[in-house]
């Protein structure tokens, strides 16, 4: 390792970062640096300007994932050049090894200082995306970078379907909240796999874990990605796999992830504040129901109907009905954020119950007609919902 890189202690020069994403799982084999990868290849293939840190000192797969095994790192006398591939610059200690094989044995002091010095001392100018990739658990590294690395936007938690791969995850959702880091969402990687010959769907680790887990916790689910042979020769060969086209199923599941991500870091929620043209593919509708229809008044309202919804298909299914709680000061809308949903077709609600939905980022259509809670989902889907005057403000 060159002696410079390990003594420069200077922050490099007009380094700013708009954006910085930290990708966690709770247990290693579930797909993290293939997501961590892959992300910050769609970003860069958008046009912006990225960099990706391998944080992940004893495992780095990072260089290999992107064909740069064989780079080494330079440094200009005032900080580390970073390896570049078109507007994506790239960070890893196995830049920094001998040989691809050569084992890291170091204790946690050595490593935080090189998590430092990666940050601090590498020429990453001005950057609209920080992905950094943090080997799985909650241990040094994670520590070092989430602490070193103020003001993060928040966490990309990866997780494959089955329990033991969930229950790991679920410690990295209490990392989090312990450092006071938002949870952007929980990708579910290996989600059925997909035979080559026939397209036929096998869950191999089962299915549902990513989801489940993420409306425990209250925090986005952003997405699936199945369990497609092409991810691995895409890996071996130093491919990401999203840049192979539109014929690969697991290209297309991720570019759904990345723009639900997107829209997260950019509004704060997974959907569009203009109700009435929806992007997104997946959402839940809440709806006051009372003998089938809309209940015209919302204070008045004891059961939910509850809608799945795909806004990209234009389809809808009745997940559930809930049994509201007791109408109490404001535990409706935690109640329902809860349940993970996004929005509420309502006849009339109050202004102050508006505002406290609006809190926990659900939104909110009041003056909706009385109909079956699948005739208003399904004018909402084509964009014919008529919201009229607010039935009901107390």
């Amino acid at each position: 390792m060159p002696k410079d890189m390990m003594t420069h202690n200077t922050p490099a020069a007009n380094t700013r970062f708009q954006h910085k994403i930290v990708v966690l799982s709770g247990k290693g084999g579930v797909g993290k640096s293939t997501v961590a990868v892959n992300l910050a290849v769609s970003l860069a293939a958008s046009g912006k300007r990225v960099g990706l840190l391998d944080v992940d000192i004893h495992g780095p797969t990072v260089p290999a994932m992107l064909g740069l095994s064989k780079e080494t790192l330079e440094s200009d006398g005032t900080g580390i050049i970073p390896v570049r591939i078109d507007n994506l610059l790239v960070m890893s200690i196995a830049f920094l090894l001998r040989h691809q094989d050569d084992a890291v044995i170091w204790r946690g002091p050595m490593k935080m200082n090189l998590i430092r010095q990666f940050l601090n001392d590498t020429e990453w100018g001005d950057l609209d995306y920080l992905v950094v990739d943090c080997p799985p658990g909650t241990g040094d590294e994670p520590l070092s970078i989430c602490q070193t690395l103020k003001n993060i936007d928040g966490a990309l938690v990866v997780t494959s379907p089955q329990e033991i791969a969930t229950a790991n995850v679920r410690r990295s959702i209490d990392f989090c909240r312990r450092l006071d880091i938002p949870v952007l969402g929980v990708v579910e990687n290996m989600s059925g796999f997909i035979c080559p010959s026939c397209g036929a769907v096998t869950q191999v680790f089962g299915s549902g874990g990513g989801e489940t887990l993420a409306n425990t916790y209250a925090v986005p689910f952003l997405g699936t990605i199945p369990l497609d042979p092409a991810i691995g020769t895409a890996c071996d060969a130093g491919t990401p796999f999203v840049s192979r086209g539109p014929d690969c199923s697991a290209a297309k599941s991720f570019a759904v992830i990345v723009s639900r991500l997107i829209s997260v870091l950019e509004t704060g929620s997974l959907f569009e504040t203009n109700l009435n043209q929806p992007r997104n593919e997946c959402m839940k509708i809440a709806i006051p129901v009372v003998n089938e229809r809309l209940n015209l008044h919302f204070g008045h309202c004891e059961k939910f109907a509850v809608m799945d919804v795909s806004t990209d298909t234009k389809t809808a299914s009745r997940l559930e009905d809930l049994t509201a709680p007791p109408h109490e000061p404001g535990l409706l809308p935690r109640w329902l954020g809860e349940h993970n949903v996004n929005l509420i077709i309502a006849g009339g609600m109050g202004r102050r119950a508006q505002d406290l939905f609006e809190e926990q980022k659900i939104k909110v259509i009041v003056g909706a007609p009385s109909k079956s809670p699948e005739e208003l989902v399904k004018d909402y889907l084509n964009g014919t919902l008529q919201a009229g005057e607010n039935a009901c403000d107390h």
